[in-house]
């Protein structure tokens, strides 16, 4: 028998520790890639909703932010980080919590400075180091899931609440909500998509099909006004976007920086659970790949994550923050990786064909001014997507009924109060409840003695 054929890395220029690939000369472009690109950038675009709201910013700036930011988001995978990078988007709602705090305008914006300098200084000390994993994986549980669970609740909450756009627009989100629980979570479109080409093209595309049934929903019922659509070149204000960096308005005070530093740690704790996902979507899909050999490491991500939140801080600040992977687009990407080279070249080829599409396409002026009254709808989707997924994986994350507890109560106070009362809060309760050595005794009773001893004294 002959030797098998071990894996080649896609071809690439070595530059340090990282490899450096372009379209043409080192992976071809890929179609299916390139047309959800054009379709999932209204998911960027979103953001413009919470620039325009909290944070206080004109118009002109957000676009401009949400331009350089999707350009941005080419770097990891063209120096060799397989995955599709994208927003930390379970601290979206948590950061609309912690921005409450501020007035709209100079104040909103140096508080989200300050936290962006945060996550990204957290991002290079955690890769020079390797401390990550051992920060996160000594996190207990029930901490871990009521960060998650308090994510989830804040997102719904901002959707639901008096006021909110779910009761300015009830039937256009309502059904924009249910269509895209159904079609991402549902075990009856499941069995349907298994026996039907359409439903699987429309699962291809993700929450992209939910959020253009509701536009043209919202349309129709006239809950949002028709675009004014213009034709040409999106073309970014440089001068408003320069307009609220810090250079222009002022560097944060230590008192807002002190202020965002919980939430920040809960932006690397969110952050480094999707990689610890994005890690596993490759690995699964190089088992269906023996033609090629992916590398790269968590020291990497680190780094290119901190270089996004560093230059987004000082430059283009943004909501979204710069999150190592967009689970979505990614697991998209890696299924269709699995079906051999002749659907996908590499998986550099995927993942770097759906941002350069995703990035060109905000240039196109009739698409950006056909999108920007409908905008809510994204952002609510996407917030009530995200809030769904987020309770499920934090309730996955508790094993009792201690824990439970601890979970549920600090998640109730961080879609309330904060990042900052909610680790607090989190904190003292998991030492006093689930910890069994906080008094020492002079026996040692087990904690199942303890629940025998409750149930016969009941």
């Amino acid at each position: 028998m002959g030797k098998q054929k071990q894996p080649n890395v896609q071809s690439h220029w070595k530059i340090g520790n990282y490899q450096l690939r372009l379209p043409f000369i080192h992976y071809r472009l890929e179609a299916p890639e390139l047309i959800q690109g054009v379709v999932i950038f209204t998911i960027g675009l979103s953001m413009i909703e919470i620039m325009t709201g909290p944070l206080g910013m004109p118009y002109s700036a957000a676009l401009a932010i949400v331009i350089f930011g999707q350009f941005f988001m080419l770097l990891p995978p063209m120096l060799g980080v397989p995955f599709v990078p994208g927003f930390i988007t379970p601290l979206i709602p948590v950061l609309i919590v912690f921005l409450g705090g501020f007035e709209p305008g100079t104040q909103a914006i140096q508080a989200l400075i300050a936290l962006q300098l945060i996550v990204a200084l957290i991002f290079l000390l955690f890769g020079v180091t390797g401390l990550g994993r051992l920060f996160v994986t000594k996190l207990p549980n029930s901490l871990k899931a009521g960060i998650l669970i308090g994510a989830g609740i804040a997102a719904i909450m901002t959707e639901i609440e008096s006021g909110g756009r779910l009761a300015e627009t009830p039937i256009t989100l309502i059904i924009g909500g249910l269509l895209c629980l159904y079609t991402m979570f549902s075990r009856s479109f499941r069995n349907l998509h298994d026996n039907n080409r359409v439903l699987r093209f429309i699962a291809n595309y993700g929450i992209m099909p939910a959020i253009i049934v509701a536009i043209l929903i919202g349309w129709l019922i006239q809950e949002y006004p028709s675009p004014q659509i213009e034709w040409g070149i999106t073309i970014p204000s440089l001068p408003a976007m320069w307009s609220v960096t810090p250079f222009a308005i002022g560097f944060p005070g230590w008192e807002i920086f002190i202020a965002a530093a919980p939430t920040a740690v809960l932006a690397y704790i969110i952050a480094y659970g999707d990689i610890i996902v994005g890690d596993k979507l490759i690995e699964r899909s190089s088992t269906f790949r023996p033609d090629e050999k992916i590398e790269y490491n968590s020291n990497q991500i680190h780094m290119l994550t901190f270089i996004r939140n560093f230059a987004h801080a000082l430059f283009f600040p943004h909501p979204g923050l710069a999150g190592p992977i967009f689970t979505a687009g990614t697991a998209s990407v890696a299924e269709r990786y699995t079906f051999g080279k002749k659907a996908m070249q590499s998986i550099f080829s995927g993942t770097n064909s759906l941002l350069i599409s995703l990035s060109l396409a905000i240039f196109i002026l009739p698409l950006v001014t056909l999108f920007q009254p409908f905008l809510p709808i994204a952002l609510s989707i996407t917030l009530i997507l995200t809030g769904y997924l987020c309770i499920t994986v934090g309730i996955q994350q508790v094993n009792n009924e201690k824990e439970i507890g601890v979970a549920g109560v600090m998640g109730i106070v961080l879609a309330v109060y904060g990042a900052g009362h909610a680790l607090l809060v989190g904190i003292v309760l998991y030492f006093i409840i689930q910890r069994e050595t906080i008094f020492p005794r002079k026996s040692h009773v087990t904690e199942e003695s303890h629940e025998q001893e409750k149930i016969e004294n009941m």
